[in-house]
């Protein structure tokens, strides 16, 4: 038995999509994907003949719109998977903190990680976490919509950072070329929380940051709403 795990970029909102597949049942998740980059997805789904069975999204994202209904239109079996918080009814599991999916032999854990947006999850499967916008590489998330809250966030990093050191991070995001991380380095030298800093210092470093709304914001947010229904797939 061996974990499939193939990470996937959609260079326009710098989103990183991930494929994991048990190698023996065949039986797959995957996360945060987007819809311009759908037909890669189904053809690498079909080339590597995996069997789809969760459609997983961190949170409702505001800078892409996701692919999961056109998936699970293409993929009728698999399931879409948000966290308890999240305001959508396209979801076919809403799943909660310390709750589990499984795929052959392997198992992904479900953490609450609020903060970025109320309804943020993250996941681990073996030694590997997938933080979607919660912990990125040397940063964080926006805290300034969708319900965000620095202070929420510095409490989910924290549970985050109490994983183990080893642990890989996998983020949703990466604008600088980064593919992967570890819970020790972002202890280390994440510019945001990294080497001890307390609550009151993130939360001015966060609530300091000065960034443009997504450009599709308006768009995406709605769509992820239903789960990118509304999206014509070929």
């Amino acid at each position: 038995m061996s974990l499939i795990f193939r990470p996937l970029f959609e260079k326009e909102s710098s989103t990183y999509t991930y494929l994991l597949a048990d190698s023996n049942t065949k039986e797959a998740i995957i996360i945060d994907a987007v819809d311009e980059t759908q037909q890669r997805d189904i053809g690498l789904i079909e080339e590597l003949g995996l069997d789809l069975k969760y459609i997983v999204e961190t949170h409702v994202h505001a800078d892409h719109i996701t692919s999961s209904c056109p998936l699970k239109q293409k993929f009728t079996q698999a399931k879409i998977v948000l966290g308890k918080i999240n305001p959508v009814d396209c979801a076919d599991i809403l799943i909660g903190d310390g709750e589990t999916l499984t795929f052959g032999e392997f198992a992904l854990t479900a953490m609450t990680t609020p903060g970025h947006t109320d309804g943020c999850m993250s996941y681990v499967v073996d030694d590997k976490v997938f933080t979607g916008d919660a912990l990125l590489i040397r940063s964080c998330g926006r805290c300034d919509f969708q319900g965000g809250s620095a202070e929420k966030l510095f409490d989910s990093i924290s549970r985050l950072f109490a994983l183990p050191d080893e642990t890989y991070v996998y983020p949703a995001h990466d604008y600088g070329g980064r593919t992967v991380s570890s819970i020790w380095e972002e202890k280390a030298f994440n510019e945001m929380i990294g080497g001890g800093v307390d609550k009151a210092e993130f939360v001015r470093r966060v609530n300091a940051m000065e960034l443009a709304l997504p450009a599709k914001i308006h768009v995406a947010v709605p769509a992820n709403q239903v789960c990118g229904s509304k999206i014509v797939s070929d």
